[in-house]
């Protein structure tokens, strides 16, 4: 497969999965507000730390108001982590490998990008909720399809692999902002205020039901062990890093437990690194700066991966050109 085809598939695999993303934490938040009345203005913060665009958004746009939020997260092409730059950006990688995905996968591409494009801002923002489903139906039919049509061959894994990294770069995301930027006040710890934004949390990665039908009632360190931890759960980090190392394997054809090219080794060790992990150790140390460091690390990993797959080859000790057009996050 040509490294230019491995490339476009991967990112538009990630975009996708970042415009899904996105959606999730608006959604959820404009739900969790109708139980929060006290603070309502402050609760729209958090959704820029998650995307991590804050500095740029304080420039924008100054205040974090509802409208300002929504529109800087959904219909602001400017902001490349936006719901309409992802769509574009994806159906732009899509167009340039047309012959190696299924008509059926671009018509849903673009049936996807043309409804958030016609997509009045005004009728967004007085139906939200509709709206924001309507994004996350989108991305979960692109994935159907490409689960279900497309051959199961090394480009469905570039395809896997770019969704299962942006999916645990985002689950964490969403963990660190609860728990280090959300609760206004220590005092709110264990009082409903607290549990209100744990079970919007779950709900932000679909995960609710999920998670109560395994532990039963909320509480903070099981929810950050089933979102980080759990190895059966889609959308917990672990899971996501289990299955995209299983993915980078299929494509090297080296063996699991083994590498041979520093992304199979950094993916490995992060595999490793969540799989011994302990929840309690893990809060004593410190869940931001655990976090935090996870997140460096697996800007790494794909930084890794960009340089063993995608990267142009230096030609008769000529350098090459190794800078990705794309936005890791």
């Amino acid at each position: 497969m040509l490294s230019r085809v491995a490339e476009s598939i991967y990112w538009m695999s990630r975009y996708i999965e970042r415009a899904e993303n996105v959606a999730r934490f608006v959604d959820v938040n404009l739900h969790l507000i109708l139980d929060l009345p006290g603070g309502v203005q402050m609760q729209w913060d958090p959704l820029v730390s998650t995307t991590g665009d804050d500095e740029v958004f304080a420039e924008r746009y100054g205040h974090a108001s509802r409208e300002a939020v929504i529109r800087f997260l959904t219909f602001d092409t400017e902001n490349p982590n936006s719901i309409i730059s992802c769509f574009r950006a994806a159906r732009e990688n899509a167009r340039s490998i047309r012959e190696n995905i299924s008509s059926e996968m671009w018509v849903q591409l673009n049936d996807a990008y043309l409804m958030v494009t016609n997509t009045a801002e005004e009728w967004a923002m007085e139906e939200p909720h509709q709206f924001f489903t309507d994004i996350k139906v989108a991305s979960h039919l692109f994935a159907g399809q490409t689960d279900n049509i497309m051959s199961h061959s090394e480009a469905w894994h570039f395809c896997q692999l770019g969704r299962l990294i942006e999916r645990a770069d985002k689950t964490s995301r969403i963990v660190d902002v609860k728990y280090f930027i959300l609760l206004p006040s220590i005092w709110d710890v264990n009082t409903p205020f607290d549990d209100i934004q744990w079970g919007a949390l779950l709900h932000s990665a679909s995960a609710f039901e999920m998670y109560r039908r395994t532990y039963g009632l909320i509480s903070p360190n099981r929810v950050v062990a089933f979102l980080l931890l759990d190895r059966e759960f889609p959308r917990s980090v672990l899971y996501c890093l289990s299955k995209a190392e299983e993915s980078l394997h299929a494509i090297s054809g080296t063996p699991l437990e083994t590498f041979s090219n520093p992304a199979e080794q950094g993916l490995g060790q992060l595999r490793s690194e969540f799989a011994y992990a302990q929840v309690q150790q893990i809060l004593a140390s410190g869940l931001h700066e655990f976090l935090d460091a996870f997140q460096t690390k697996l800007n790494l990993v794909g930084d890794d991966i960009r340089k063993t797959f995608f990267a142009p080859r230096p030609v008769n000790g000529e350098s090459a050109d190794t800078q990705s057009q794309q936005i890791i996050g």
